[in-house]
């Protein structure tokens, strides 16, 4: 991520106060975010890590057949 786009914006004496940043690395942040929600659980970080590591399931045509798309 090229990181000389984002921008800051600063009040008259200088102090930061916000940042503007491009919308790819907004939704990078926000991933991020969720995932470390998502694994602050316990219970969810074990599902998640089992749905990971399955080696079953079905193919998107099988999904697509079945629900008539």
């Amino acid at each position: 991520m090229n990181m000389t786009n984002v921008k800051y914006v600063s009040d008259e004496t200088g102090k930061t106060l916000e940042v503007i940043v491009p919308i790819e690395l907004w939704r990078e942040i926000e991933s991020e975010r969720e995932t470390a929600y998502l694994l602050a659980s316990p219970a969810m970080k074990e599902r998640l890590l089992q749905a990971k590591n399955r080696q079953s399931g079905i193919s998107l045509e099988e999904v697509c057949e079945k629900l008539g798309i």
